[in-house]
């Protein structure tokens, strides 16, 4: 009997054979031997990380670079062609390269006298102690080793920490969620440490809120030229050249639209990118510190963007007030939009365009769309977690 080749990757990251039979770490290319092993394909590479495949932070690290591209591109039209959608001619997918993550969330638990930092591994609360990463961003990595030894110096036998890492314009902010520091010795240590590594914040959450620690200067992120504060535990893409991407569709897609709601608009990320001389925008955002911190970039630079503070789940823009823009740009999170988006289909919104983290979601809400008569006429894939199962996309809807 001979041996059944790996045809595709299901959105889990199993490689599956024509007949259906499913295989972890395996490539397109691969073939299943009838006595169950695998033999390697040319699009089956070592997986340059020494934690893969037992980290969670990747999924994929076995495919070569064109499968991976592949992989990116095929989730996204797979969602499209699942909801009866013509994906039509996407656009080249975008893939962010090795090393550039500039958010991550680790975990950290004292194991005896010492203390394990990481992510955690495939299905499972044990932490990877992570000793080299091939994702996030060198000046992220950097910080992992002397964070272990910062926590270890603590003693505390049962200790649990999750550590938000972002970078922001300043240097990389350090979010540490269930450490106290209760006593003086401890404080001075936290002290030191920010000091030393010039860390530009440093937040404490005993399960009250972020307080702040250490912050020389106010932390900001750019986004559109633009310099906004950045709160603690704020959204931000992936990547810079991920966000890049997105943007550029975005901005191609909207050029000539004189007045654009942005909804799910976070800190701005597209509102600054799109506003200037002939677009106003309109950046509708639930979260308070992120709806103020969009506001007050708006002000302090002159740009024009209005930023509205709306639970846009509960309080969807109805078609009344959707119907005075020239677009819409909708960046919902990973569970989709069914409310907003229903409202949108009812106004008379010539151009939309939907950035989207799940494209499962992402195609329910387009069924939506162009049942009510527009058409999908622009789509991009975007692997912002490179090597992760984890797919954004940009795309375009019209009404013809």
């Amino acid at each position: 009997m001979s041996g059944a080749p790996i045809v595709r990757v299901a959105a889990k990251g199993e490689g599956a054979t024509a007949d259906g039979r499913y295989v972890a770490l395996s490539a397109p290319g691969d073939v299943l031997e009838a006595d169950g092993t695998l033999t390697w394909g040319p699009d089956h590479v070592e997986p340059p990380c020494r934690h893969f495949p037992a980290c969670g932070g990747c999924q994929l690290q076995h495919l070569s670079e064109a499968a991976l591209l592949a992989y990116v591109g095929d989730r996204v039209i797979g969602a499209a062609l699942g909801q009866n959608l013509d994906p039509g001619t996407p656009e080249p997918t975008h893939l962010s390269p090795p090393r550039t993550r500039r958010r991550a969330t680790l975990h950290a638990q004292a194991i005896g006298r010492r203390v394990v930092l990481g992510f955690r591994e495939q299905g499972s609360h044990k932490i990877v102690d992570l000793r080299e990463c091939h994702v996030i961003a060198p000046e992220l990595l950097a910080l992992v080793a002397p964070l272990r030894g910062l926590l270890e110096s603590w003693g505390d036998r049962k200790l649990a920490v999750d550590i938000e890492l972002s970078l922001a314009d300043q240097g990389v902010t350090v979010g540490l969620f269930g450490l106290t520091a209760d006593n003086l010795a401890r404080t001075e240590a936290l002290l030191d440490f920010a000091r030393e590594h010039r860390l530009a914040r440093l937040t404490l959450d005993t399960g009250y809120g972020p307080e702040t620690t250490w912050e020389p200067d106010p932390a900001t992120i750019t986004l559109g030229g633009t310099a906004v504060a950045l709160p603690p535990g704020a959204f931000l893409q992936a990547t810079a050249d991920g966000e890049a991407a997105l943007v550029a569709a975005a901005r191609e897609w909207l050029a000539e639209a004189p007045t654009v709601a942005d909804l799910f608009a976070g800190l701005g990320t597209f509102a600054f990118a799109l506003a200037g001389p002939q677009t106003k925008v309109l950046a509708v955002e639930a979260a308070r510190d992120t709806h103020l911190a969009c506001q007050a970039a708006a002000r302090m630079h002159g740009r024009p963007v209005h930023a509205l503070h709306r639970d846009l789940f509960r309080n969807p823009l109805r078609p009344e007030e959707l119907n005075r823009f020239g677009a819409v740009l909708l960046d919902p999170p990973r569970a989709g939009a069914r409310e907003q988006v229903e409202q949108i289909a009812a106004s008379t919104v010539a151009r939309v365009v939907y950035i989207s983290c799940n494209p499962a979601s992402w195609a329910r809400d387009a069924a939506t769309l162009v049942e009510a008569g527009y058409r999908l006429a622009g789509l991009k894939a975007v692997g912002q977690f490179r090597w992760s199962t984890h797919v954004e996309l940009a795309s375009l809807f019209v009404r013809d």
